[in-house]
């Protein structure tokens, strides 16, 4: 007799995958989720240590970072751009190796969906055209120069180096999704610029394949991801017809960098937390046909039953935000099939503070199954 269950027996999901230059124990990732719990200087402290080492609780598990800004924007987010911030976030990297987890952060660039204080609302904001949100027309808004665009990459480089070489991170993920900078590039709704980085499809894949370029060369292919939301509609976004974009960026990524660690990218009817209706036709299939097998995660809308089954289809990784926010050892709970902790909206926002964000339960051993009803 043995404890060991055959590897046929094993769904997917809880199969090993390697990610990059890293062995994962499973498919579960934990999914990017902002929760303003840095302190006022864009720090990290214990709480922001604690959150992410229970999170890795279970060896072998992939987390992504919520989204690490790479120049100054609203206090409470975690940063880049500095020693002591670097320092809080390698305090977090530590944790989350020392429970045999592996860690990506997430680079982010507002653009004109940037969060804003008095101090960055009165020098404005850059984007690729000056179109502003709705609603946000009162915040002065500037076309990007090219020197301005090379400027932003050189800032996501010098962010990426930083995160690996001084902060210890097992890779970056370039957040080219729901609306903020790169994404910004890449949709014609928000890019109406003449020169080489707008008009056509090629052009507007330029900032997005020229900012891989530049962090992988830096760091590495093997440590660099980008994530991509061809379907949400929040921060204005949305073109009426994504799939020919995407199609030539995804394959243009495929072709020029084919050892990327891997491409994430978010389902149609979710934006940011919210689920919001699936159009007719709106599927992310054509990106897969495109980049699997490569090691591909996708997010949005799944429960157990949902991952199990498409990871089996695939063998692609599963990344989950809210339930990983309430359910701090979820790799366990869904392979064991235990119930699920509900999470609390109310406090995904809340700075500095540490209900709704570290005293989430752990199972144990009275723990009940899930109510598959």
């Amino acid at each position: 007799m043995t404890d060991i269950e055959p590897a046929e027996a094993v769904p997917k999901l809880f199969q090993p995958v390697r990610v990059g230059e890293i062995e994962l124990a499973h498919r579960v990732v934990f999914a990017p989720c902002t929760r303003f719990r840095a302190n006022k200087d864009n720090v990290h402290t214990s709480l922001g240590v604690t959150y992410y080492e229970q999170r890795a609780s279970v060896p072998g598990t992939l987390l992504i970072t919520e989204a690490s800004i790479i120049e100054p924007q609203v206090p409470h987010i975690p940063g880049t751009f500095n020693d002591e911030q670097l320092a809080g976030w390698k305090k977090v990297v530590d944790a989350v190796h020392a429970k045999g987890s592996y860690i990506y952060l997430q680079l982010w660039a507002g653009g004109r969906a940037a969060l804003v204080t008095a101090e960055t609302k009165a020098r404005g904001l850059y984007s690729p055209s000056a179109i502003p949100v709705k609603g946000r027309e009162d915040i002065p808004l500037y076309e990007m120069t090219i020197d301005d665009i090379r400027r932003y990459i050189a800032l996501f480089t010098k962010s990426a180096v930083d995160a690996v070489e001084r902060a210890g991170f097992d890779g970056v993920e370039l957040h080219g999704a729901n609306g903020y900078l790169i994404d910004q590039f890449i949709q014609d709704v928000s890019n109406h610029r003449t020169d080489e980085y707008g008009g056509s499809v090629e052009n507007r894949a330029r900032f997005p394949l020229e900012l891989v370029e530049s962090v992988s060369k830096a760091i590495g292919i093997k440590k660099t991801a980008i994530r991509l939301s061809p379907w949400a509609n929040g921060n204005d976004m949305g073109m009426k017809d994504p799939i020919p974009t995407f199609t030539y960026l995804v394959e243009r990524l495929a072709k020029e960098f084919p050892e990327l660690a891997y491409l994430h990218v978010i389902e149609p009817g979710v934006s940011n937390y919210w689920n919001i209706p699936i159009g007719p036709g709106h599927s992310n299939d054509f990106i897969r046909n495109i980049w699997l097998p490569r090691a591909f995660i996708t997010a949005g809308r799944y429960y157990r039953k949902e991952a199990i089954e498409r990871a089996e289809q695939t063998g692609e990784l599963i990344a989950f935000g809210r339930l990983f926010i309430s359910n701090p050892d979820l790799p366990l709970r869904l392979r064991k099939n235990l119930h699920l902790e509900k999470w609390d909206h109310d406090t995904y926002y809340t700075p500095e503070e540490p209900h709704g964000f570290i005293d989430y339960p752990f199972a144990d051993e009275n723990t009940p199954l899930a109510d598959d009803d």
